[in-house]
């Protein structure tokens, strides 16, 4: 498996490949398109300018003077025909054809560095081959000769210039040695974030990642601990859901299993039978409560939960509600009173149902004897207003700080027949309706709920 720091390493020594054959190909156009014709010209107004020094001054020496050419840079060779003489360094290819000496001996210019048949610019301009040279006429002593020249391209490579190829060279190791550090340092958080990820699958959601970085990947790993420390989160809740579902259901099924036991016995009476039959029947409600309402959570905590809005009373459903519950009112002895305008909402009556049962029972479950309930709904501007007030057992600051925990009870006296899960019910269907719930409470004064529900229009 290719791992992400060789295809870094591939890829950096790709691209320098081919940035290295583009400013090839780039700098050989331009050489034949520009710098090949200057050079051929520069070195022809050389070649006549020593042919003229040659014809005017008329030195007493020519090899000498052409022996100096050699030596200043310059690979020479002179001939009149019959015979031919090399000056300065050596050629590597010494063939020329006679046609071309004898067009120059007539009076025309070679120019051989122009029309040189290769087609780069390195096997063009260093060639060291005597075609690739500038050739002009000149007369000595009433003799006509045939100059051919070219810069000695060895001596123009001074220690200049070796320094600066030295230079490119250093550079070029240098760059490609710090890309390759620079991709080494790149990738390790990527690999530690790579087994970290690893971690998480084998459920060990405590894995920190310890990158310290300002840039992307810094990023990335703080969203990765932010993601475990949710993961953890979720892995205690979710084990404490078991643990309380397990525990909430155990409990009434025991209830139950003892209860059936004691009914075994043939001695009892038929006042010890029925309160028995009585407490078997009150656990079943309650697991059959308790069932319901987990099926619901896990029907809200569906992230793809389309509320269905249709309009419908809703001071309507409110009374009707009331009605449902007279008799538990009755039987606690609790004065209800309400004050319900007549509203029109668009939303989930089956799911704003879950929320009325649960605040009006829990109203009635937690209040005192002769106590009180109060309903009022009315139409804001922007939204429409709920208050279920009751003059129970009320809750100390630390109880309504987690009403909404899932399977919360402050205490026995408060969890008779509660699963502590309603309120958490009440706050989800309320949140999906894009409205809030806040809670008001003080022990022995009672507890009011104000729901706000937006309005579409």
């Amino acid at each position: 498996m290719k791992t992400l720091y060789s295809k870094f390493v591939v890829t950096t020594m790709l691209v320098m490949i081919g940035s290295l054959c583009i400013g090839f190909l780039a700098t050989n156009t331009y050489y034949h398109q520009v710098v090949k014709e200057k050079n051929d010209t520069k070195n022809v107004n050389i070649a006549q300018d020593i042919a003229h020094y040659i014809e005017t001054a008329k030195p007493d020496d020519l090899n000498n003077y052409l022996m100096t050419l050699g030596e200043i840079g310059y690979q020479v060779y002179v001939t009149s025909g019959e015979e031919g003489h090399f000056f300065g360094g050596e050629y590597r290819d010494k063939a020329l054809s006679a046609s071309v000496v004898e067009h120059v001996l007539h009076g025309e210019i070679y120019h051989g560095m122009r029309d040189f048949p290769k087609e780069t610019f390195v096997t063009g301009f260093f060639a060291n081959e005597l075609i690739n040279t500038i050739g002009v006429p000149f007369t000595y002593d009433n003799r006509p000769y045939a100059l051919f020249i070219r810069p000695d391209i060895r001596l123009l490579f001074s220690e200049v210039h070796t320094i600066l190829a030295g230079l490119m060279l250093v550079m070029i190791v240098l760059s490609l040695l710090a890309m390759l550090l620079f991709a080494k340092a790149l990738i390790r958080p990527i690999t530690k974030l790579t087994a970290a990820t690893k971690q998480l699958a084998h459920e060990r959601f405590d894995t920190v990642l310890d990158i310290d970085r300002a840039d992307e990947i810094g990023q990335l790993a703080t969203s990765f601990n932010m993601m475990t420390e949710k993961l953890q989160e979720n892995d205690r809740v979710r084990k404490e859901f078991i643990s309380n579902v397990s525990h909430d259901f155990q409990s009434p099924l025991l209830n139950i299993q003892g209860y059936v036991d004691l009914l075994k016995n043939p001695l009892l009476t038929e006042k010890e039978r029925q309160e028995y039959a009585a407490i078997i029947e009150l656990e079943t409600k309650r697991l059959s409560t308790l069932t319901k309402q987990l099926l619901l959570l896990t029907s809200l905590d569906q992230s793809t939960r389309i509320v269905k809005r249709d309009p419908y009373r809703l001071d309507e459903q409110l009374k009707e509600t009331v009605r449902k519950y007279r008799w538990q009112i009755e039987e606690a002895q609790l004065q209800i009173s309400y004050k319900l305008e007549q509203i029109i909402y668009d939303g989930d009556a089956g799911l704003l149902q879950n929320v009325w049962d649960n605040l009006l029972t829990n109203a009635i479950k937690y209040n005192v004897e002769g106590g009180s309930i109060h309903l009022k709904l009315q139409k804001n501007p922007t939204s429409l207003g709920i208050l279920v007030e009751d003059s129970g057992i009320g809750m100390t600051t630390d109880q309504l700080a987690k009403v909404y925990d899932r399977f919360y009870r402050a205490d026995a006296s408060r969890t008779k027949q509660g699963t502590g899960l309603g309120l958490a019910i009440v706050k989800q269907i309320v949140e999906l309706h894009g409205g809030t719930v806040q809670m008001e409470s003080e022990m022995n004064a009672g507890t009011k709920v104000y729901i706000h529900l937006p309005t579409l229009s």
